[in-house]
């Protein structure tokens, strides 16, 4: 009966992982906040978020399930090498940021992702993170509901669109670990085969017993 039990355990997390591996996701333009030197998805809306002076933002395209899942900008660029050729003016202030147009994976059918780059806005002191990269990466694009849809024209259609699981694979290079994402099917698996091992040991003991 235990051994029968722990089977059964052992099939509904492989087939837990399985479900998590083709789950769908959503390519999109994720917006972030330098913190520390570490990346933090953002809590609110490029329209709504108002950076200080010497902040560093980044946007990264790709397909992600989740926030949890969101693929972060690459490079390490601080402010002081983003906004070294951007002196500072009275009344103004100046926004590093990074914006990363992803991987050929994770572009729309038919495109291909420009380079990515930083640049530094020096925008007026009450100005949202929306007005400083529209001074920097004009024409961006939104739809009727305010979500950021295109930087610099990319991608020229779509926009937060359902991909299937097939397409929402990332490089081997940017995949999240398992204390990312938390426990891993091989986790899981290794897991089961333990409990398995024991209740077998149980299953032992007492038919000799």
């Amino acid at each position: 009966m235990i051994r029968r039990a722990v089977l059964l355990l052992l099939a509904s997390l492989l087939g837990a992982g399985a479900g998590q591996a083709q789950a769908a996701g959503y390519r999109y333009w994720s917006f972030w906040e330098r913190d520390a030197g570490h990346w933090v998805y953002a809590t609110q809306g490029p329209s709504l978020a108002r950076p200080s002076d010497g902040d560093v933002q980044g946007f990264r395209f790709a397909v992600s399930e989740d926030s949890a899942d969101a693929t972060r900008p690459r490079g390490k660029a601080g402010f002081a090498t983003i906004c070294a050729k951007t002196p500072a003016q009275d009344g103004r202030k100046r926004v590093a940021l990074v914006i990363d147009f992803g991987t050929p994976s994770d572009a729309p059918g038919g495109e291909t992702p420009p380079a990515a780059r930083t640049a530094c806005a020096r925008v007026s002191p009450d100005a949202t993170t929306a007005e400083a990269l529209a001074a920097v990466a004009k024409p961006l694009r939104y739809d009727t509901n305010a979500l950021l849809c295109a930087i610099s024209g990319y991608p020229e259609k779509g926009c937060g669109e359902q991909v299937s699981s097939k397409a929402n694979q990332k490089p081997a290079a940017e995949k999240s670990t398992p204390s990312d994402d938390g426990p891993s099917l091989g986790l899981l698996a290794g897991v089961a085969v333990v409990v398995l091992l024991g209740g077998a040991a149980i299953w032992q003991v007492r038919r000799r017993g």
